[in-house]
């Protein structure tokens, strides 16, 4: 290579520059270097803001994806699914959930998660949303539970949410019958909250259920409200007759738990979680508020088909309780079986009488056996009375028999056994017995083949007298005709006999005349019979009597 430079180009030959030798960096550069620092400020922020990792089990990941599937909280989004695996034994989804850095106090034993999908329950509908968005899963704060990275998902979403102003109390119940979770509570038929949860007692013999109402109306439970089981269709035929009872159409389908508040009672406010007792239905719940109840036992040497629990009794005809139980005993001594009723009275429902009771004779257990001791010897017995004859329903009777044989009652049993009589039903079953056996030994028999006989001797009698006796009498009727016609013509007004019997009248009338003349002259000169007649001038001629027209009848002519 040449150092000479070439005529033909006008460019000036290179220069060495002598010095020390370095490195120049290229603005190209430049563009990468600051592309990395963005990714590594990324890279740090997103580890800045990064939450905690959670992982949730689920039965199954129906609507989860990773990647995609969002957790919400009020509607807003604070984390989404990263991955989905089986738990070691395949019985459940572990989903791994990372959330954002503030939703980092969700982490607690007491956050619950659900995944929020299309239902139909009780409540309604919901989740109709995630039709087109997709299932999410939602989450309900925590407050108290300490910090986990390991939750269980439910597989409903709860009922009430945390935070719901509001209060929850709970139930026990012999049974849950057809409530459910998301069932309706009401008072005075408004709805007012819901069924939140229920569970089995320990010792099974039970279920607790805990009920949250909405404020304001949280404020009408107290101390002294009544709960019962409001579900379906209340439907009875007793001794009170048909009855018919239901909250709304909403207790048919879902159940429901409907309370009271007695205003005549003064009470202490409930606080949340307060115990009560479900009752079966409102008039047992009701009952809980005449008082103290008194438990009696009979026994009955007789068959008591009819008699059922919550059956009424009565004392003097006021209902003062119902049946608790009925079952059948045996006597070893009279090798018989009677039946065992148990009932449960409420004394206070006599009222007044009551308390003129409690005031003479004191209201203590054993005040009130001694005064019940003088009542039966008084003649107070128990009695099974037929309440409704449609549905042959019975109902217990207390009431002061009279003449009622003497019976032992021991005023220290438990609990106390009040001595029985027979129901007068069996009397009237004996006596329709009775007549029915009367009615039995009739010879109906007998007296049908009688019947017949006569029957068909009174049917020859009838064409006998229908075929002799008959045409007889036509013809004498007949005969009895004619002769009435003849009788007729012979009165007719031109017939010789009526003429005679004119004549005939007018004699009588010119005798009687005559003779009335004399005994007015006898009376007048009573010596003529005597004398003779005197002279006298003639009378007046007398006028010629006057013959009544006879008008001819109709056959005359």
């Amino acid at each position: 290579m040449s150092d000479t430079p070439d005529p033909h180009l006008d460019i000036p030959p290179p220069q060495r520059r002598l010095g020390r030798r370095g490195w120049h960096l290229s603005p190209v550069w430049l563009v990468p270097l600051i592309a990395g620092l963005v990714g590594v400020s990324m890279l740090v922020h997103t580890w800045l803001s990064a939450g905690p990792k959670v992982t949730i089990s689920f039965q199954s990941a129906v609507g989860l994806e990773a990647g995609k599937t969002a957790v919400k909280y009020k509607n807003v989004v604070v984390g989404h699914v990263q991955g989905l695996r089986l738990s070691p034994d395949h019985a459940q989804v572990l989903v791994t959930v990372a959330l954002n850095k503030e939703a980092e106090d969700l982490a607690r034993s007491d956050t619950r998660f659900w995944v929020v999908r299309p239902r139909i329950g009780v409540g309604g509908i919901s989740g109709v949303e995630t039709v087109l968005s997709g299932a999410y899963i939602e989450a309900d704060s925590g407050d108290k539970g300490e910090a986990t990275r390991n939750f269980t998902g439910l597989e409903s979403p709860p009922t009430v949410l945390r935070g719901t102003p509001g209060r929850a109390f709970v139930l026990h119940a012999e049974d849950i019958g057809s409530l459910d979770i998301g069932s309706p509570v009401y008072y005075r038929r408004i709805p007012v909250g819901q069924v939140a949860s229920y569970q089995l007692d320990e010792d099974g013999k039970g279920v607790t259920l805990q009920v949250f109402v909405y404020a304001p109306h949280d404020k009408l439970v107290n101390q002294a409200t009544r709960f019962w089981n409001a579900s379906g269709l209340d439907v009875s035929l007793s001794t009170d007759g048909f009855k018919f009872n239901a909250q709304s159409v909403a207790t048919v389908l879902a159940g429901g738990v409907a309370f009271s508040t007695p205003s005549e009672r003064e009470a202490a406010p409930a606080n949340d979680q307060t115990r009560f007792v479900l009752a079966r239905d409102e008039r047992t719940a009701l009952a809980r508020l005449d008082g103290p109840p008194l438990d009696l036992r009979m026994r009955f040497d007789q068959s008591l088909h009819g008699l059922a629990p919550d059956a009424v009794v009565e004392f003097m005809g006021i209902n003062v309780g119902q049946v608790t139980g009925v079952r059948v005993d045996y006597d070893p001594d009279k090798h018989r079986f009677p039946v065992v009723v148990d009932v449960r009275v409420y004394p206070s429902r006599l009222g007044a009488a009551h308390d003129k009771v409690v005031a003479r004779h004191g209201d203590s257990p054993a005040q009130t056996a001694q005064f019940m001791a003088g009542m039966v010897a008084r003649g107070l017995r128990a009695q099974v009375r037929p309440g409704n004859l449609l549905s042959g329903q019975l109902y217990v009777a207390m009431d002061f028999i009279p003449d009622a044989p003497k019976a032992d009652f021991d005023p220290k049993a438990q609990p106390l056994v009040l001595p029985t009589v027979r129901s007068s039903l069996e009397q009237l079953q004996s006596q329709l017995a009775s007549i029915a056996g009367k009615i039995d030994r009739i010879p109906f028999d007998a007296l049908g083949q009688h019947l017949d006989g006569d029957l068909q001797e009174l049917d020859k009698t009838l064409k006998q007298l229908n075929g002799q006796v008959l045409p007889q009498a036509t013809h004498t009727l007949q005969e009895a005709q004619r002769t009435f016609h003849t009788a007729n013509g012979a009165l007719g007004e031109d017939a010789p006999l009526q003429q005679n019997l004119g004549q005939t009248l007018q004699e009588l009338q010119r005798s009687a005349r005559s003779l009335r003349t004399l005994t007015d002259m006898l009376g007048r000169h009573p010596e003529a019979l005597i004398r003779g007649r005197p002279n006298e001038p003639a009378p007046p001629p007398a006028m010629p009597p006057v013959v009544p027209a006879v008008v001819p009848s109709e056959e005359g002519k």
